[in-house]
């Protein structure tokens, strides 16, 4: 029993830091786009602001509340944030699967922000 709680114990501190890291890099990838990094770290204006730095027009978040569009809207903006960065379709492909890994490449690589496309 003991060495469940300590196997738990450690998936839960490995569990803090990446959630650690991620807000770090969303923080940095807002601050390359030229927004606040605090922006990242407030609900729904983060979304307003992540839309912002991939469409252009924030309020295309709000496409996300509609079933099924929401799916299509979020891999259409997997593909511009990419893209807003100057990456390839590889990178978005692995934004759309592996979002977690490759949001901390592109805060923490030297991409530049190009702005939406």
């Amino acid at each position: 029993m003991e060495g469940l709680f300590a196997l738990l114990a450690v998936y839960w501190v490995w569990c803090l830091v990446l959630y650690i890291l991620l807000i770090i890099a969303n923080w940095k990838i807002f601050e390359k786009a030229g927004e606040p990094g605090w922006a990242s770290l407030i609900p729904f204006y983060n979304l307003y602001v992540q839309y912002k730095i991939a469409w252009g027009n924030g309020l295309l978040f709000l496409l996300l509340l509609i079933p099924i569009v929401n799916v299509v809207i979020s891999i259409i903006y997997e593909v511009k944030l990419a893209h807003a960065f100057g990456k390839s379709g590889g990178f978005a492909v692995g934004l759309i699967f592996l979002p977690n890994i490759f949001q901390l490449i592109l805060g923490f690589d030297s991409s530049q922000y190009y702005g939406p496309q």
